[in-house]
């Protein structure tokens, strides 16, 4: 299983970003996948995360900002992140929570204020 996050950088408060994750080896349409962050000197944190029937959960600190989803044909999972604040800087990791756990590579995300 291969998970490969993209779409991170810098933006301003209040900006958005959308990650992309392009996973290989297995099908996001039928496991729950997920993304955490962590930011420095913290543990790593779940912020969102879809199992196979589409249901959600978010970490309070980001409810209503962001947005987890999949692409079925295309085998992706997006985090959609808006209303961006400072303290969502972290690099933020792709992962395959169903099952044997697998994590990708991160993508740094950093929040100006």
């Amino acid at each position: 299983v291969q998970l490969q996050a993209s779409g991170g950088g810098l933006v301003q408060a209040g900006g958005s970003l959308r990650l992309s994750c392009t996973v290989s080896g297995t099908i996001v349409s039928i496991t729950t996948m997920g993304w955490y962050r962590q930011a420095p000197g913290n543990e790593r944190e779940l912020v969102a995360r879809i199992s196979s029937g589409y249901t959600t959960f978010y970490a309070d600190s980001v409810k209503g900002r962001f947005t987890i989803s999949r692409d079925n044909a295309k085998n992706i999972l997006y985090l959609q992140m808006n209303s961006l604040r400072p303290e969502d800087t972290a690099v933020y990791y792709c992962v395959k929570i169903g099952g044997t756990t697998y994590w990708g590579r991160g993508t740094q995300v950093t929040v100006s204020s």
